[in-house]
């Protein structure tokens, strides 16, 4: 039996349900809340010259497996594309924008820039500034006493904390709508009472079991590791992910974060950024974290993307929307998604059809933005098996 909610968590679930109501979040972000830019860097943009393989794209059918097939079309349709665009040997093969969606436009990257943010934590622990095996409390000391304090470093990185808030069970969507409303005002209900802040969100967060342990996807272990890269550094979000990603890879559009009260960026999921620019930055990645002659990331730190994975739970997981009866194929390091296919694949993955799917052995990169219903009666996009079809069409258009 299904466990009812109660009905004072009714406003808490009712979600999206119109693309159009989506997009009106998803393209203006700057119009609706506070928000802090994130330099491009004093430097040119770095050019992304078209190249052959994809003009037959749109008709060709994409194998998903098991005999099926999607094509892009009809993914287009299914996902409500905002943006696709697809890299393949570091040319644009592929460009397509919809629903007023333009190549300048910054779209929201959702929970995709939890990646983002795993990749800055990696630099500053590869240059030692950040210990791994350091418990929260090292480094914010205020966190002592909740969910995150105790938790190693590590933990966070690979959602390994068992939390609930303000002494509620733990539902994911429902606490992802609290979330929203902390740094979103317009979304909160009429007789909203509760966190006003991310800090505060935070403070309430209690341990339902030892850290370490399991795999939950719980957006606070990502703002409770912005807090910790903030204290290090001295800089915020946005003064961090430019100096360490943004400035080097060559972008063509200053990104943004949106800021709660206090003026904090939502690091877990308030980012946006044009398609083209989320293209270079999984380029750079694609290439072993170099820019032409420049090296913007450490190697070690984009291969360990794939190869870092430690060993226990980080190894088998799900994708936050997917039954439990799935089996756990996936594997999760650093706040990036790992198929596990044969080409050393990775993505970062962010609600209502947010993608960049990086693909070393198929030369790939694909940047997917959308504005897609979440509910039990949508059906899921084959996001990763179309992306996968995608450069095998091209392999074997375009061969070396």
């Amino acid at each position: 039996m299904t466990e009812a909610h109660p009905l004072s968590d009714l406003p808490w679930t009712r979600g999206y349900t119109d693309p159009a109501w989506i997009r009106r979040f998803t393209s203006a972000g700057r119009e609706l809340s506070p928000t802090r830019r994130v330099w491009r860097g004093a430097g040119r943009p770095r050019d992304l010259p078209a190249g052959p393989g994809g003009s037959g794209l749109d008709t060709v059918p994409l194998a998903l497996g098991g005999g099926a097939t999607i094509s892009l079309p009809e993914l287009f349709a299914a996902a409500q594309t905002d943006a696709f665009l697809v890299l393949h040997r570091g040319s644009v093969v592929y460009e397509r924008y919809l629903h007023g969606t333009e190549a300048h436009t910054p779209h929201f990257n959702a929970s995709a820039a939890k990646s983002w943010l795993g990749l800055v934590a990696a630099v500053l622990a590869h240059k030692g500034l950040l210990d791994r095996e350091a418990p929260t409390t090292a480094y914010v000391p205020e966190l002592a006493g909740t969910a995150f304090g105790e938790a190693r470093i590590q933990d966070l990185l690979h959602m390994g904390t068992q939390v609930a808030y303000g002494g509620r069970p733990f539902d994911k969507s429902i606490e992802a709508q609290r979330y929203f409303a902390v740094i979103a005002p317009r979304m909160r209900p009429f007789d909203h009472h509760g966190p006003a802040t991310i800090r505060e969100h935070l403070l309430t967060a209690r341990a339902t079991g030892a850290p370490g342990t399991g795999f939950r996807y719980e957006n606070g272990n990502v703002e409770a590791l912005a807090e910790v890269l903030r204290r290090i550094t001295g800089l915020s979000t946005s003064a961090l992910l430019g100096d360490v990603l943004w400035s080097g890879i060559g972008a063509e559009e200053d990104a943004y974060y949106v800021l709660d009260a206090d003026g904090v960026e939502a690091a877990s999921g308030g980012f946006s950024a044009t398609a083209r620019d989320i293209a270079r930055l999984g380029e750079m990645l694609r290439c072993r974290g170099a820019v032409g002659d420049r090296q913007v990331v450490p190697e070690t730190v984009a291969a360990g993307i794939v190869s870092g994975v430690p060993d226990g739970y980080p190894r088998r997981v799900r994708l936050p929307g997917a039954p439990l009866t799935s089996p756990a194929t996936l594997s999760y390091h650093d706040l990036w998604w790992i198929p596990n296919d044969a080409h050393g694949s990775f993505m970062a993955s962010g609600i209502h059809g947010q993608r960049l799917f990086v693909s070393p052995g198929l030369d790939l990169v694909v940047v997917h933005f959308g504005s897609q219903v979440v509910s039990p009666s949508v059906p899921a996009v084959p996001f990763a098996q179309a992306f996968l079809g995608i450069g095998a069409q091209l392999a074997a258009a375009v061969p070396v």
